[in-house]
């Protein structure tokens, strides 16, 4: 965050502008896994006193988007390889969930006309670029939680739906890593439009399979020890 790229603080209170703030510069990549959030520097950049942007590092620990060292540092949060598997097979059976739900709705037209609208980015061909194929990737896991028709499960995906880990891998993931990922969401969303719950189950579990073995595959100098 730079001088030139500071906000003004407008309607709310003071913390909630510095929430916001961070959060923002976290959820956008801005601010990278792993880097320092000094106390003197923010306090600087953003015009606000030390108290403000203490309780909002306690805020945004609660998110799991930072992590304190007691009486060393804040940072952005960093996973540890243990942890980027537990969530990608949490997320196996949720989506997994999700996508048999999703597929039986598509006796609904409006629901599968919504759905269409929503992964339509999947079936154009675009530069393999990480940015953009996060963004895709986001969208298209999210809409298949929403077509699942049950709130509580919609939000959890969105809560394991972590930013901060494809922001975390970026830098190691291939075209071709995002191509394999693209061609998956295809096969995953022609079985949800052809009503193959089964089947959209199963490629979901596929998918995030090979995320997992991809992340087993990844470095140690990316993860948190």
């Amino acid at each position: 965050m730079t001088e030139s790229s500071k906000p003004s603080p407008n309607a709310g209170s003071t913390l909630e502008y510095v929430v916001d703030t961070l959060r923002q510069g976290i959820l956008s990549g801005r601010l990278v896994p792993g880097q320092r959030l000094v106390e003197a520097d923010l306090t600087r950049q953003l015009g606000v006193s030390r108290g403000p942007v203490r309780e909002s590092f306690r805020r945004l620990s609660a998110e799991g988007l930072v992590e304190s060292i007691p009486n060393q540092t804040t940072m952005v949060r960093r996973y540890s390889k243990v942890e980027m598997l537990e969530l990608f097979e949490i997320r196996a059976e949720l989506e997994a969930l999700a996508a048999r739900r999703a597929a039986d709705c598509m006796a609904d037209a409006a629901a599968k006309a919504r759905f269409l609208e929503a992964i339509g980015p999947i079936w154009e061909s675009h530069p393999l670029a990480a940015a953009p194929y996060f963004d895709e990737n986001r969208r298209f896991h999210q809409a298949i939680a929403d077509l699942s028709g049950s709130a509580q499960l919609a939000e959890l995906i969105k809560k394991l739906q972590l930013p901060l880990i494809m922001f975390q891998l970026g830098g190691a993931i291939s075209p071709q890593s995002i191509q394999d990922s693209i061609d998956e969401h295809r096969r995953i969303a022609q079985a949800i439009l052809d009503g193959n719950g089964r089947k959209a189950a199963a490629e979901v579990k596929a998918h995030l399979k090979r995320a997992c073995d991809m992340v087993e595959s990844m470095p140690a100098s990316i993860f948190r020890a």
